[in-house]
């Protein structure tokens, strides 16, 4: 592929088609977790909790950037469903280990089972070359996410311009794309 080709191709999935897919993945797991009876934060916790298995609510919060207090509101609700069970921990009885259940997995499986059939057919026309392409690529931005997200939460929060601000720019052509 020519080195231009190659940059159109790299603009296009980087300006645009990373940033569409993410915000169809954010709608598809917002349905799940509607279809679940959960809100989304909740389901992509019990996500975690299924992939890394047992953990304390601390390690919960820091993947997940949440507060204790909303990890503690967030396992609340997993365990009052009957998605997972809290027991103290044996070394520290301050501390509660979070476990997904095994019976209500069968409730994700039947959600899961049809939309894991359906998505087959998106690699049906792939070579066992261009699997790998996507393997790959899956496997590296999961890693890069991670990391992102990690870097992000230690740079804080960015200070929103203050709505006199904004109305101040707005009002001299400013903050528009006009700079």
């Amino acid at each position: 592929m020519s080195g231009g080709k190659a940059k159109l191709l790299t603009d296009e999935i980087l300006g645009r088609l990373l940033r569409e897919q993410s915000t169809a993945a954010v709608l598809f797991h917002h349905a799940i977790a509607e279809r679940l009876g959960l809100g989304p934060t909740d389901h992509k916790c019990l996500d975690l909790l299924h992939e890394r298995g047992p953990m304390i609510s601390r390690e919960l919060a820091a993947l997940t950037g949440l507060t204790s207090g909303a990890i503690t509101g967030v396992v609340a609700r997993l365990e009052g469903a009957g998605y997972v069970r809290r027991d103290a921990d044996p070394q520290d009885q301050r501390k509660q280990i979070v476990t997904p259940l095994p019976g209500p997995r069968r409730d994700l499986d039947a959600v899961f089972r049809p939309i894991h059939r359906d998505a087959r057919a998106l690699l049906d026309g792939c070579d066992t070359k261009d699997l790998a392409v996507i393997a790959r690529f899956l496997r590296r931005s999961v890693g890069f996410l991670y990391q992102q997200s990690a870097m992000l939460r230690a740079q804080g929060t960015l200070t929103p311009p203050r709505s006199d601000d904004h109305a101040s720019k707005a009002a001299h052509g400013r903050g528009h794309g006009h700079e």
